[in-house]
């Protein structure tokens, strides 16, 4: 895959998806084993510019970046001249004197890892951009999915919740349907898109999207920080209508339903405390297979093409 930039999904092609989904397998191997590093990027350097907050993503980058064998700087944008009015450009151009090859870049803005892209010769890798896209939660999701259904083809996958306001909704959904998932979206009807991906099913009503027969349900985080209006009277109303209740997960898990989520987790709005426990939920692995996924994304780039 010869490509300088890794800034959404609905670019790629199918083949590409699956050629990055066999690169991460023996990545996962790789650290999962007892080998931790490779040498594969020895010698080149990484730059994390996250001006959101983030636990898991800036993380996981950090780790596969270390595990590769590259040197990692993260710009502590709080503590920059960003706070003093320094535009995104400046902030680049200053950056780019240090000689960067990969920028991994995260902004509530959409569409500013593009145009970071199109300024400077470091493979810029969209951590997400505001409501737009999130392409390496997208690529993790779809390595998890393929790790449970090896046989992608005419699998089906629930996404429930805040899909409006969701860049990983966005981005999971297309990566599965370029490998043959069908994907339905269910939430209240202010959250879920009038207008949104060609052949996906929208729900409002859990039994009826139930009915539909999912082999995952895919919860999201409810995400109160992005909402400047009031979708749904209150957390606990959220939950009793559209989270896995005590009642929902019975049924759910005498299916054998997987599940998954994005984190972090809200107990007791998306989904109740004994989802944690259960075999099929597959959170924990997707943060795993985050670390895989990364990796191979870093190793498949060629800055300065």
């Amino acid at each position: 895959m010869a490509r300088k930039d890794f800034l959404d999904i609905a670019s790629l092609s199918r083949e590409e998806v699956e050629l990055l989904l066999e690169q991460a397998v023996p990545f996962k191997e790789l650290f999962t084993r007892s080998v931790k590093k490779v040498p594969a990027l020895k010698g080149k350097s990484v730059l994390m510019l996250f001006y959101e907050p983030s636990t898991r993503t800036l993380s996981s980058f950090e780790v596969a970046a270390k595990r590769l064998s590259a040197d990692v700087t993260v710009f502590d944008v709080p503590h920059s001249s960003v706070v003093k009015g320094e535009s995104v450009k400046d902030t680049i151009d200053t950056l780019q004197s240090m000689r960067t090859d990969y920028i991994v870049v995260r902004h509530q803005r959409a569409g500013l890892p593009l145009a970071i892209a199109r300024q400077t010769g470091a493979s810029v890798i969209n951590a997400g951009d505001g409501a737009h896209a999130h392409p390496t939660q997208g690529l993790l999701d779809a390595f998890t999915f393929k790790e449970v259904f090896p046989e992608t083809d005419g699998k089906k996958v629930l996404i429930v919740g805040d899909i409006l306001h969701s860049r990983v909704a966005r981005s999971t959904c297309t990566v599965l349907q370029k490998l043959g998932v069908e994907v339905a979206f269910l939430g209240p009807g202010s959250l879920v898109p009038k207008k949104g991906p060609e052949g996906v099913k929208r729900f409002t009503d859990y039994e009826e999207a139930m009915k539909w027969g999912p082999d995952v349900v895919y919860l999201l985080r409810v995400q109160m920080e992005r909402q400047d209006a009031p979708f749904f009277p209150s957390l606990r109303e959220y939950h009793k209508v559209y989270g896995i209740t005590e009642e929902r997960f019975k049924r759910i898990s005498g299916e054998g339903t997987y599940i998954m989520h994005p984190g972090p987790v809200n107990r007791g709005v998306e989904l109740c405390h004994a989802v944690m426990d259960y075999e099929r939920t597959l959170i924990n692995q997707q943060v795993e297979n985050g670390i895989a996924a990364r990796m191979a994304v870093l190793y498949s780039l060629k800055p300065g093409i």
